[in-house]
Parts: C-alpha cells; sequence; structure tokens
C-alpha cells in the first residue's frame, strides 16, 4: 500500500489527458399514432433472437411510452413472451460467475461501460445510438441500476436482457443495488409492473426478482480494468474455535471487529453467495452488500458505510492496495447520482455523468453514472440537470477511459409516477434495515 499515493476528488477532468467528448439529443419529434412495428411482439421461432428483433422491440418500447397507457403494456409484450425472454436471459445469467472476465479481445476490439440507467428508457435508447450497438468487436459491461425512480424500469431491464440474450459474450449485466427487492418495493419499479401488467403483475416482479439474483456483481476487462456498482469489498475471516480432541466438526465465528476490516480477494469474491433477494449487512455473506453499497471516500482506510447503513467506505490507500495487489489500472464504479453526491464532502459533484474520485500511483478510481437530468421525478424545483455518461475502453491495453457525455433526451413522455418521491429519500441513505431483514 503506497502512503504517499496522489488523489484527486474534484475537477472529473483532472490529472487525465484521456479523450472526452459531449453531444446532445435531437429534440424528439412527435411520434406516429400507429406503431412502426408489428404489435404485440412475438417470441421468435425456436428461440433465435435477432438485430432486427432487438430493434422492432426498441421501436416498439418507444412509441408505446409516448402513446399508450402503461395499463395497456402487456398488449405490447405479453406475458407469454415476458417469460420466454426472462426465462432464457436468466439461465444464462445464473451460470455466469460473481466477476466476469472479459478477455480474449481483437485487435479492433471496444468495451464500452455504462453506470446507473434508473428506467430512463430514452436515454438508453439514445447511449445505444450514440455509441453503437453491441457487436462482434464492442461488448458492453453495464454496472447495474436498471430499475426505480424512472418511468420505465421494466422496458429498460426487458431491453437488456434482450441484449444478453442475442450476444451472450458481448453483453453483461451487473448487479446493482436496486436489483433487489427492498429497494424495488420503495422506489417504484414494483408498482410499475403490477400496473403494466395487471393481474400478471406479481408473476412478472417474481420472475424479474428472481432474475436480478443471478446478475454477476463485478467484472474483470483485460486483466486491467474491474468494474462495480458501489465497488470494493471486505475480507471476511473465521476464527477456529477451540474444539474437543477428535472431533470432526470445527465450528467457526466470524471476527466481526470493525478494526480489523480489510479488502477481500478475488478468490473471496468468486465464493460469495449472490442469490439473495436482498444482500445483508451483517453475518457471513457480507460482500454481495459491500459490492453492490459501497462507496469511495477522500479519508484513508476502510470503515463501515453509516450512512447508507450498508456496505463500506474506503479511502484511496485502498484503491492503490486494491490495484497494486490484483495488477489492475483502473476501478470503475457507479452507484452516486447528483443528488447523492451534493451529500458528500470533498467528492466531485455528478455534473458531467462521471467523476475521477482517486489518482494514486497504481491508476484511477471513476465514478460513472449515465442516467442524465436524474433522477426523473423530484421534488424541489431545482433540477440538477446533470449529464449522462459512457465510457468507452479500446484496445490494447484497456485502460486508458474515453469519456463520452450526453444530455437527457427531451421531451420526456409525460406519466405518472410509481413512488411517493416527495417523500421518499433521494440516495438511499438511512435505509430501513428491519424491513430488509423480513423482505422475503
Amino acid at each position: 500500500m503506497s502512503s504517499d499515493s496522489s488523489t484527486s476528488g474534484g475537477d472529473p477532468s483532472s490529472n487525465t489527458t484521456t479523450t472526452i467528448t459531449s453531444v446532445s439529443p435531437e429534440k424528439s419529434s412527435p411520434s406516429p399514432l400507429s406503431p412502426p412495428v408489428q404489435i404485440p411482439i412475438s417470441w421468435p421461432p425456436n428461440a433465435s433472437l435477432s438485430l432486427n428483433w432487438i430493434q422492432d422491440l426498441i421501436s416498439a418500447f418507444d412509441w408505446s411510452s409516448r402513446n399508450l397507457s402503461p395499463f395497456d403494456f402487456h398488449s405490447v409484450l405479453p406475458v407469454q413472451v415476458f417469460d420466454a425472454l426472462i426465462l432464457t436471459a436468466s439461465k444464462l445469467l445464473h451460470k455466469e460467475p460473481n466477476c466476469v472476465t472479459l478477455e480474449d479481445f481483437s485487435p479492433d476490439s471496444s468495451v464500452v461501460v455504462v453506470g446507473d440507467v434508473h428506467g430512463q428508457l430514452h436515454d438508453l435508447i439514445f447511449l445505444f445510438k450514440n455509441a453503437g450497438f453491441p457487436d462482434d468487436n464492442r461488448f458492453f459491461v453495464f454496472n447495474g441500476d436498471y430499475v426505480d425512480r424512472g418511468a420505465w424500469g421494466l422496458e429498460t431491464f426487458l431491453l437488456l436482457l434482450a441484449w444478453k440474450v442475442f450476444l451472450p459474450h458481448r453483453v453483461y449485466l451487473l448487479r446493482g443495488n436496486h436489483e433487489s427487492k427492498y429497494c424495488t418495493s420503495v422506489y417504484g419499479f414494483e408498482k410499475e409492473v403490477l400496473a403494466k401488467y395487471g393481474d400478471m403483475g406479481k408473476h412478472v416482479y417474481h420472475k424479474c426478482l428472481g432474475c436480478f439474483e443471478g446478475l454477476p456483481l463485478t467484472s474483470i476487462i483485460a486483466q486491467r480494468v474491474y468494474t462495480a456498482h458501489g465497488g470494493l469489498f471486505r475480507s471476511i475471516p473465521v476464527t477456529p474455535l477451540k474444539r474437543a480432541k477428535g472431533k470432526k466438526n470445527r465450528r467457526i465465528s466470524l471476527n466481526s471487529d470493525t478494526n480489523s476490516f480489510s479488502l477481500g480477494s478475488l478468490e473471496e469474491l468468486s465464493k460469495a453467495r449472490r442469490t439473495v433477494l436482498d444482500p445483508p449487512w451483517e453475518g457471513s455473506n457480507l460482500i454481495p452488500g459491500d459490492v453492490l453499497w459501497s462507496d469511495p471516500s477522500m479519508k484513508p482506510g476502510l470503515s463501515p458505510n453509516k450512512e447508507r447503513g450498508i456496505g463500506l467506505l474506503w479511502g484511496p490507500d485502498c484503491t492503490e492496495e486494491f490495484l497494486k495487489k490484483f495488477q489492475l489500472k483502473l476501478i470503475i464504479r457507479s452507484h452516486e447520482g447528483p443528488d447523492a453526491r451534493e451529500k458528500r464532502p470533498g467528492l466531485a459533484g455528478m455534473d458531467e455523468g462521471y467523476t475521477i474520485d482517486h489518482v494514486v500511483d497504481s491508476g484511477k478510481l471513476i465514478t460513472l453514472f449515465s442516467a442524465p437530468d436524474y433522477p426523473q421525478f423530484q421534488a424541489g424545483k431545482e433540477r440538477y440537470r446533470n449529464k449522462g455518461a459512457y465510457i468507452v475502453l479500446r484496445s490494447p491495453n484497456f485502460d486508458e477511459p474515453e469519456f463520452h457525455g450526453f444530455e437527457a433526451v427531451a421531451p420526456r413522455p409525460q406519466v405518472n409516477p410509481y413512488y411517493d418521491f416527495e417523500d421518499v429519500i433521494d440516495s438511499d441513505e438511512e435505509l430501513d434495515l428491519a424491513s430488509m431483514a423480513t423482505a422475503e
């Protein structure tokens, strides 16, 4: 661990020579009254998805969001098609390891890394058009938080699942903290699904929860870049208890002394149990909660994330230790939008869709947020009007990030929120841990 590593918590472009571009989407033109593709969408023969099928799905979702009531969504994507898509995708996702690896690239390969999108379907569609669709040479890694707050979380998640089924080794979907039962019951996704599928809403929602459990936690790109929704994680040491000689069963107890926190290993990450609806904040299975909920800090060391009530805070020294130990150059995490960042002294705001939080001897820590003009529903009169951003990593080294900023698609279709955004806290702080513990 380096004690004199430099740090950065100010200008997001400080200490970097990487490419920065910014674009503004053209103003949306009026949507045609009749759908541009055949509706309802049908499941393709032999479950063989194609680029044309996904483009039709995009068109159908975009058109229905502008012309139909949410209560009519089931007529666009029948529940039988939903079932086929989520079953196929879930089988793929559950087979993937906790940490997916992207390697064996061609000289022309690039990787697009995307942060939180939070149900902002139209901004996601623009991102795909701006970055280019996934293909043989263009990989995508999504850092989670596909649902909640925005009004089109279901369409957003299903579109990404379709890409995963079509190109399973080019599109990687990681889990965010909002891909959980607790968050989706508070921040709107559950009510959104119930509205869009009516009597079949509970069925659809539970299928989504089961799929969430299968989402991998992290990725490593070209053995140089680590991505995760929240970030780093602790080691879970165990202390053998004394046992009578000859006993076959050894009892162990967790060492929960917070003064002994240390960074976890990739081996520990690989063994963590991710198939939980709400990752625990206590007990032996803490790594999923750390990966999904933790935040960087300018204060050295590793400590409990008291603001959120789950996960960790880690300092620049921990970033340096992690990068050096695993011979990495970049950490790209997400999890914090403009609402969260305005409450974080010492760290830059999220006006541009990204910040460079730590610059250390071995590399950088970046926070990436891909939902512009966030949140969609905001109680205050003053909006953040932040840009979203995505990162492009290119061959051969994949460790010099190109930042691509973009503004929100406007105007957004008129729609009512699915949660009480005026009373619900905006940055996931002070969680109701008792509700999380009892969620089933």
